[in-house]
């Protein structure tokens, strides 16, 4: 049976996390945990990360504490790794396959969740590990934040003043390793299953823009799907000028009417790059109808961010006429 072998003492995060995505692979799934600082025994380690001294993959040793170490994830990163990011580079394809089920093919889809897992959740891991501070240290934040996976890891270790054996510490520490799995498990799956059909939605979008509309400021989305996010991704690959990029996004909605939504200025902003015209603001039904001229009408919002009606032709003449106004 192979050995992982990881620090013994408090135990952190980055080693949590690190643990269960080796033991999320064939090669590792049976393998005991040995948590121990004897170099003898971290010697016999089939693989050891987080411990030893040792940053060689050839060898399967990830540790990131020796003085040398400065390996970031690649050169558009700066955060040193932790042990998590260690074993996340080398094996994280693997582990987003075997979580997502996807034995062959999907090589396109995996590089894109490559980058994106370590963005959104590993990099995390590293930063706090490495005490890389989110935000310059003369700010003041406004409230104390301790539900992030690190300090729920870091509470699962004894208290100063409570007694605790090695067996409980070990018991303590698999939980851990559980409990920041499940982070993992939730984030790859989100993104897999939801986030990356929705990206595909919006380049399909992109792509098809000028057929709707000859300026290319009008989407249609094939299906509803958080879009804001992938949009503004996209824009910056295509490095879109502002004269080229959409201002609404039209799609069904959950009554089988059609929405028309302005564009925010940016993801989370209220403001709109064009709201939908300021006389339409605030109206319904009828009213609407009659003065935009366009029929099947349901409502403008007030402040002219999103707008509806019952059929797709009549949004896309909404979106047409507004871009005119």
């Amino acid at each position: 049976m192979p050995t992982i072998v990881t620090h013994s003492g408090s135990f952190h995060a980055d080693e949590s996390l690190a643990v269960f995505m080796l033991k999320l692979l064939p090669e590792y799934k049976d393998a005991s945990v040995v948590r121990t600082r004897d170099a003898e025994v971290i010697k016999t380690g089939d693989i050891v990360v987080d411990v030893g001294g040792v940053y060689d993959p050839a060898t399967h040793r990830y540790d990131h504490h020796q003085r040398e170490f400065t390996d970031t994830f690649d050169k558009d990163h700066a955060i040193r790794l932790s042990s998590a990011g260690l074993v996340y580079k080398h094996f994280g394809k693997r582990v987003i396959r075997t979580i997502l089920g996807w034995d062959v093919g999907h090589d396109a889809q995996v590089d894109q969740l490559f980058i994106k897992i370590y963005d959104d959740l590993i990099q995390g891991f590293d930063g706090v590990d490495n005490g890389v501070l989110q935000y310059p240290v003369d700010l003041k934040p406004a409230y104390k934040e301790t539900t992030s996976i690190s300090h729920r890891v870091a509470s699962l270790n004894p208290w100063w003043n409570q007694p605790s054996t090695d067996e409980d510490l070990n018991t303590r520490f698999l939980k851990a390793v559980e409990m920041a799995g499940a982070e993992l498990l939730e984030k790859v799956q989100y993104l897999g299953l939801s986030w990356l059909p929705a990206r595909k939605i919006v380049e399909d979008a992109m792509a098809s823009r000028k057929d709707i509309d000859e300026s290319g400021r009008i989407l249609v989305l094939d299906q509803f799907c958080p879009w804001k996010g992938h949009l503004e991704a996209f824009e910056e690959e295509l490095k879109l000028k502002d004269a080229d990029k959409p201002y609404y996004v039209i799609y069904e909605d959950s009554s089988k009417q059609w929405r028309i939504q302005a564009v925010p200025v940016t993801p989370s902003s209220f403001a709109s790059r064009k709201p939908l015209p300021e006389p339409w603001m605030g109206l319904r039904d009828e009213a609407l109808s009659t003065l935009s001229g366009i029929d099947g009408c349901v409502f403008v919002h007030a402040s002219g961010f999103i707008g509806g009606n019952k059929t797709k032709d009549g949004a896309l003449k909404m979106a047409k006429k507004a871009l005119q106004m």
